[in-house]
């Protein structure tokens, strides 16, 4: 079922069921209130990304306080995207750009790595979660991509599930075509592992290209920008042998 994009949509922590109140935040209030001017008896789309998405109905107890009233379920709780998307970080603004492309294209799982050339950091967990929720608010996502913390890459590598296959766009590839390499991949969990902005070192490359469980991609002629080569990869990857089949 497709998102309705002409109502606000709201993402909350607490339980959604029919009759269930929750109160807005300070935030969300403001928001809401002072900035769209939403009024007692509007209705905006809530979700929590386990319980679907549903048409809540506004109230106001008191003049500060903001109450939605879960009225009816208009969208069921889809089944969670399973692919995890493995990014060396990126400076600030860019980093923002790229979490909010992993989950509209997708992404089940954010695994920040840190590799040898990375340039960016991951300062706040936080902020990091803060645009997954705002992309899945923006683009009709109803499941919420978990965010775990940084690791080195050999770490990462050294403790991965075996029957969970890494694709990581290779720069080094004398390719420039991935679908016949995606398609000779019989997997269904999969991870897409897109390097630092000075791409991945020649130890990093040795050791990716050494492991059983991980496939090297080219990503055509031109050279990508890390951000742009995550989205063009999760494109090829989703349309290829992903969920958009």
């Amino acid at each position: 079922m497709r998102a309705n994009f002409r109502m606000q949509r709201l993402f909350i922590e607490a339980p959604l069921s029919a009759g269930a109140v929750y109160e807005a935040s300070k935030e969300q209030f403001n928001y809401l209130v002072n900035v769209l001017r939403f009024e007692a008896g509007d209705a905006v789309l809530v979700f929590n990304g386990r319980d679907g998405e549903w048409r809540a109905e506004l109230s106001f107890p008191t003049r500060k306080r903001l109450f939605l009233t879960a009225i009816e379920q208009t969208r069921p709780q889809p089944a969670p995207c399973d692919l995890h998307y493995l990014f060396a970080p990126l400076k600030v603004g860019r980093l923002d750009y790229l979490v909010q492309k992993a989950v509209e294209m997708g992404a089940g799982l954010l695994q920040p790595v840190m590799t040898q050339h990375v340039q960016g950091r991951i300062g706040n967990l936080d902020r990091v979660r803060a645009n997954v929720i705002e992309a899945a608010e923006q683009c009709g996502v109803l499941g919420i991509p978990e965010v775990t913390e940084p690791q080195r890459l050999e770490d990462l590598l050294a403790d991965w599930p075996k029957d969970r296959r890494i694709i990581f766009c290779d720069e080094g590839d004398a390719g420039q075509n991935p679908l016949p390499v995606l398609s000779s991949i019989k997997e269904r969990k999969l991870a897409l592992l897109i390097g630092p902005e000075g791409g991945f070192s020649e130890s990093e490359q040795d050791l990716l290209r050494s492991l059983d469980f991980v496939t090297a991609i080219p990503l055509g002629p031109r050279i990508l920008r890390a951000d742009t080569a995550a989205v063009a990869a999760m494109a090829v990857i989703q349309a290829a042998i992903g969920d958009w089949r």
